[in-house]
């Protein structure tokens, strides 16, 4: 007997004959019982809870297809049982799960008080809900996405079921477990963060990124592998910034057809971004690594994890995502390997401190022996002034700006810094300290509209006026922007436009800039990281112009417009951030390995945690490989 055929019996011994267990299916790390008594189950609140614990798997408890209602009047059986405040816009079937998909404005009265109204839905109907919440704000992509994951549900169950398959196979017979990393990119550089986790038994990659600042080696050294991408177990993405998730696609082109687990704010926004990146390069004249059959081909493998859940993702090793408070649905990666042979953290971009929107990082775990940190501010002299500083510093900028009618570009990452700053500037105008015009180009406002779907990842002042229809990227202050609007932006003066990409390497942002650079009436705001190669970096160093391209000749533009470098708004941890980090984890590593910064950063992170806190810690480079057991 197999251990998918030892799961399904373990499961009928730990629910009673009462509840009349019909069928049992393996999808992925879950389980999924078809019953035709789902009354057994709301009667005894702890049965799944129960079984669930005893098997330390997930179920999911579903009705029996023999009792599911016809569609139309399953919908208007819940459009009567739903009360109208709910919101909903969306009522879909997916007969391989039988589950009806509604999307609400508030899922919490979808639910009803106690479950009441979703088992409502279930004793009427026979179709479980599976519950998601509409964004406040229009959103194509989100809306994209949730069609497509529809429209392929029956393809989905049967991926589902050979992930498990892949999961649950049988171990050979015991062999000494060991246990490496290597390192196919973010090694001794920012950008392209790619490792390959990897055991006697499970291959394993943690992020697979591209670096949108280098044209010499934008992409991870996957040649390094000494096996096909169809060999990998499983990708794990901690977040969907490009430098971490921006290959992923072309995995699916090359063969790999497995599992990618993130978080589902994660799955939207990588999304989001590897689209806008295929856009960029096919304006730019150039040929992206992958095309949107791609990314479309990555979403349907896609499986999300909650923060905290423990997950099976191959036979000797348990996945469990922490929030890593860098941006929506970012994640640091707890890996148990074997039984108990090595527990690994891999931090992915973390924010030990303090930011607009989100709770703090978590730092404890239920066991540690190895750490991956990153390290992109962990230069000895990479310390963040006070938040509450640059936001006066921020303010003082603005105001000098407006005052004599000049604009301010701020580039921003679509995803993250860009809804810091928006957060930033809307506490302006609540507090009315500035009398400010505000622009949103770029990806900004379909990012934003994301947020406001998962106001459970952000911190509760923000999640709370998004539940209250009174998110703060919606207010009136930010005037979304057309093409043909962006000269008379500038002609106007007095504008904030707040614009991707952060790096300055392509977008609107750049064009903003080139219209803007002349004029020494104009700012230009870094808020963020600037990657070594991008125009930002150039322009954080002072060089006084840059070559233009203008009806097919080239040009210099001199550069006079004011440009101010304002920090503490970062996404990650500065110096003093990342060593309080490290104070506060629990347990305490063995082992550090340094990684995600440029070459002198990871190395003087590397020799602090030595010297200073007498932990053993090294920075590879790429292609190093490192044994942990």
């Amino acid at each position: 007997m197999g251990k998918i055929e030892d799961i399904k019996e373990a499961v009928k011994k730990a629910i009673p004959e009462s509840a009349q267990v019909t069928k049992i299916e393996i999808e992925g790390p879950e389980i999924a019982v078809y019953t035709q008594n789902p009354k057994a189950f709301f009667e005894n609140e702890n049965l799944v809870a129960k079984a669930a614990f005893e098997l330390k798997k997930m179920l999911n408890v579903r009705t029996d297809k023999s009792l599911l209602t016809e569609h139309d009047r399953a919908r208007e059986a819940i459009e009567k049982i739903v009360p109208q405040e709910a919101g909903v816009t969306e009522i879909e079937f997916e007969d391989s799960f039988s589950e009806v998909v509604i999307e609400a404005l508030k899922p919490g009265l979808v639910i009803g008080k106690e479950g009441s109204t979703s088992k409502q839905i279930i004793l009427e109907t026979g179709w479980t809900p599976k519950i998601i919440r509409a964004p406040t704000q229009k959103s194509d992509i989100l809306r994209g996405i949730r069609h497509h994951l529809h429209s392929y549900h029956k393809e989905r169950k049967q991926i589902l079921k050979k992930v498990a398959e892949r999961i649950y196979r049988d171990m050979p017979e015991a062999k000494t477990p060991w246990m490496r990393l290597m390192f196919l990119g973010g090694s001794k550089e920012v950008g392209r963060s790619c490792i390959l986790a990897e055991t006697n038994e499970t291959k394993v990659l943690m992020d697979c990124g591209i670096n949108v600042a280098s044209y010499h080696d934008p992409y991870p050294m996957l040649e390094g592998l000494h096996f096909p991408p169809s060999e990998l177990d499983a990708v794990i993405i901690t977040h969907a910034h490009l430098d971490h998730s921006g290959f992923l696609p072309y995995l699916y082109k090359s063969g790999y057809e497995g599992p990618v687990y993130c978080t589902e704010p994660t799955r939207d926004l990588m999304a989001l971004l590897q689209f806008d990146y295929i856009d960029v390069l096919v304006k730019e004249g150039k040929e992206p690594p992958y095309i949107e059959r791609d990314v479309k081909e990555m979403i349907k493998y896609c499986i999300p994890r909650d923060y905290r859940k423990v997950t099976d993702i191959a036979p000797d090793m348990r996945l469990t995502l922490y929030n890593a408070s860098h941006i929506l649905g970012s994640a640091s990666v707890h890996l148990h390997i074997g039984e108990g042979a090595h527990n690994l953290v891999y931090t992915g971009d973390i924010k030990f401190g303090f930011t607009r929107l989100f709770d703090a990082v978590d730092s404890h775990y239920p066991r540690l022996e190895s750490l991956i940190i990153e390290s992109t501010y962990g230069g000895n002299n990479d310390i963040m002034p006070n938040r509450q500083a640059s936001e006066d510093r921020l303010l003082q900028v603005l105001q000098e700006t407006i005052l004599q009618n000049g604009c301010v570009l701020i580039p921003v990452f679509a995803v993250g810094r860009a809804q810091e700053i928006m957060l930033v500037l809307e506490n302006f105008y609540r507090r009315n300290v500035l009398n400010f015009k505000c622009y949103v180009d770029g990806m900004t406002l379909e990012a934003s509209s994301i947020h406001t779907a998962y106001p459970e990842h952000l911190r509760e002042g923000v999640r709370r006026r998004i539940l209250q229809n009174d998110s703060p990227f919606t207010s009136e202050i930010f005037k979304e922007v057309k093409d043909m609007d962006r000269e008379q932006i500038i002609k106007d003066g007095g504008s904030i436009i707040v614009a991707s990409s952060g790096m300055m390497t392509g977008g609107p942002s750049v064009e903003y800039f080139k219209a803007m650079a002349e004029d020494p009436k104009n700012t230009l705001i870094f808020v963020g990281y600037q990657g070594e190669g991008s125009l930002g970096r150039k322009l954080q160093n002072g060089v006084p112009s840059i070559p233009i391209t203008v009806n097919g000749k080239t040009k210099a533009l001199n550069l006079r417009l004011r440009v101010e470098n304002i920090e503490g708004f970062s996404g990650h941890s500065d110096r003093v951030q990342l060593t309080n980090y490290v104070k506060r984890l629990k347990p305490k590593p063995k082992r550090v390995i340094v990684q995600h910064g440029d070459r002198e950063k990871t190395a003087a992170f590397s020799l602090f945690l030595n010297r200073k806190m007498k932990i053993k810690a090294t920075s590879p480079q790429n292609l190093d490989a490192i044994r942990l057991v």
